[in-house]
């Protein structure tokens, strides 16, 4: 970094008229007119790799905040939700990353599983404390803030103020909500896939390489997937419990969000769609038992945050299904298709991993117990080892 600047926005700061054209573009407006992308495409706008100026810093464009431009690779960084977390450290990064928005909804435990990866939760401050505050951004001080402004506006409550003085008097936001296809605001602006996103944030880092090295390995994972596929898959509900054991849930629907990438890979319906569920982040209420068996799902698939053992699951969501007198009926219960939904947030690692045990709980007579990749190859991509 320059030690003569006299702010840090000689560091890291905005191209063009960022603040005054766009900053916060759709943040008053539903997705239908956003187009669509399919993970592990290439972008074709210029954020697909960094673009070099001609005193060696380079800039890269993300919607919905435009250009930025970085002097120099950030040597501190700040994502509020767990995917972009998840990118980062697949990129090398893990050990620059100061905060996290919600601790809990970071699945860090599946780093365990990686030789020489790992992310202490208690080293990252937690953003979220009864709301997210603009004073913990002056004390973490960080280079970038890996964040959709909009979502600042339109989920934290933050104004376009807000967010502009944090802009300008510590660094820039650079991100796009990518989780859910389901908030009205984001109709202004384009989505992107995993892997699209992921590509942004490695011409940030500068971590070319290291991208294309996940993007070779998640191409592998899916090949397999697609092979072992049968002909004919479920259609599965998608639910979080409003209490455990549960009596009524959160609906969410199988859309386009990286949220559901994994049930995406795996070919599944959404049975709550087609009988006209509204998505929970999209202001639907809980549904009951009585709804369910309205819509009988193939196959009920209950997301939980945190770490979610094999045991956990069984003990208090399968085992309470399948003694209730009204959900016992489900087809999906008698049929042993209740499994464990995975997290909200993922990024190119934790993908692989809820890819896999989805899978395997889905489809047990296809994938069985095997593993769907080497751990051992994500840990040397993320290390920096990987030479193929």
């Amino acid at each position: 970094m320059k030690q003569d600047s006299p702010t840090r926005r000689d560091v890291v700061k905005y191209g063009g008229a960022m603040l005054t054209g766009g900053l916060l573009a759709g943040c008053t407006s539903d997705d239908t007119a956003s187009p669509t992308a399919t993970d592990g495409a290439t972008d074709t706008d210029t954020a697909g790799t960094s673009q070099p100026t001609a005193d060696g810093s380079y800039t890269v464009t993300m919607e919905p905040v435009g250009t930025v431009e970085f002097e120099s690779v950030p040597e501190t960084w700040v994502p509020y939700t767990a995917d972009y977390a998840d990118m980062g450290v697949a990129l090398g990064h893990g050990d620059d990353m100061a905060a996290i928005g919600v601790k809990a909804r970071y699945g860090t435990h599946l780093y365990d599983n990686l030789p020489g990866v790992s992310v202490n939760k208690d080293d990252l401050t937690e953003l979220w404390e009864n709301g997210t505050g603009k004073e913990i951004y002056y004390e973490l001080d960080a280079d970038v803030h890996v964040t959709d402004p909009n979502f600042m506006v339109n989920r934290l409550q933050w104004s376009e103020g807000d967010v502009e003085e944090i802009s300008d008097s510590v660094a820039p936001f650079f991100g796009n909500t990518i989780f859910s296809r389901a908030y009205d605001w984001h109709d202004d602006y384009p989505y992107y896939s995993l892997y699209e996103a992921f590509e942004k944030l490695a011409a940030v880092f500068q971590e070319r390489e290291r991208f294309e090295a996940f993007q070779r390995l998640h191409e592998d994972v899916l090949a397999t997937v697609e092979e072992r596929l049968p002909e004919e898959t479920p259609d599965i509900a998608l639910l979080y419990p409003a209490e455990v054991p549960p009596e009524s849930f959160y609906p969410y629907l199988v859309g386009g969000g990286t949220q559901s990438k994994h049930w995406n890979d795996l070919g599944v319906g959404d049975a709550l769609a087609e009988h006209g569920v509204t998505d929970a982040q999209a202001g639907g209420g809980t549904i009951d038992f009585e709804t369910l068996l309205e819509i009988d799902p193939d196959a009920l698939a209950i997301r939980l945050q945190g770490e979610i053992s094999e045991s956990y699951f069984e003990e208090n969501i399968r085992s309470h299904l399948q003694s209730h007198d009204a959900v016992s009926q489900l087809s999906a219960v008698q049929n042993d298709r209740v499994i464990y939904g995975g997290l909200t947030y993922q990024g190119p690692i934790i993908h692989l991993f809820q890819l896999e045990r989805a899978a395997q709980g889905l489809y047990p007579e296809a994938f069985g117990g095997e593993q769907l990749f080497d751990r051992q190859r994500v840990a040397n991509i993320v290390n920096g080892e990987f030479d193929e």
